[in-house]
């Protein structure tokens, strides 16, 4: 039986993938969060095969929370279920510790086989992820750190840098240093111009 726990902030969704992996046979949905936090406390405290996570969720989330789950648990294999473009998230989930990446509009059966592949040591990311992961074709905001990545995402859907520091745990300063980079990376002026970019590149 492979153990697996659901980190996702919607309880309808947490519902309906319990349905598809309780019909399965083989998978056990050992255990729920329904933010970062919960679920890092969860892995502390028991063993799972495989972690079912949302890239976007309150609190600790994305990049981060994948590398504190890994940093915990380094047998602990992470599949990331999310609503973002492979393109967009895939390469940089899979260097952040995670073994596969799956959009939220894809089949049941494709779910399915994907944790099992995964729980068994496999890499799951669809075709076009693949291809885009040996493009040599990069979009400049490739060369941000993951850290100014998550802070151009958090700009582009909306959020204050007061707002990202309290939720990224830094100072509004460093938010606004990240800020600053990521302007000059990209060659973009304010924030019109970042949220501008963010949804031509479908980052958000």
């Amino acid at each position: 039986m492979i153990r697996v726990l659901l980190a996702d902030d919607h309880e309808i969704v947490r519902d309906g993938l319990k349905r598809i992996l309780g019909a399965a046979g083989d998978l056990q949905v050992a255990g729920e969060a329904a933010d970062g936090d919960q679920a890092l406390a969860l892995v502390k405290a028991h063993d799972y095969d495989i972690a079912l996570l949302d890239m976007s969720m309150p609190g600790l989330a994305g990049l981060d929370l994948i590398k504190r789950l890994k940093a915990e648990k380094p047998q602990l294999r992470i599949l990331v279920l999310s609503m973002h473009g492979e393109q967009q998230y895939a390469a940089r989930a899979l260097k952040a510790g995670a073994s596969g990446y799956l959009t939220k509009d894809s089949a049941a059966e494709q779910l399915v086989g994907a944790i099992r592949k995964v729980a068994a040591g496999g890499v799951h990311v669809s075709d076009a992820a693949a291809a885009g992961l040996v493009s040599s074709a990069r979009a400049p905001h490739e060369a941000l750190t993951d850290r100014e990545f998550e802070v151009l995402r958090l700009l582009a859907g909306g959020r204050s840098p007061t707002e990202i520091a309290a939720q990224l745990h830094l100072s509004v300063k460093t938010v606004s240093t990240h800020k600053t980079h990521i302007q000059e990376k990209l060659g973009l002026g304010g924030t019109a111009d970042l949220v501008r970019y963010a949804l031509e590149h479908k980052l958000v």
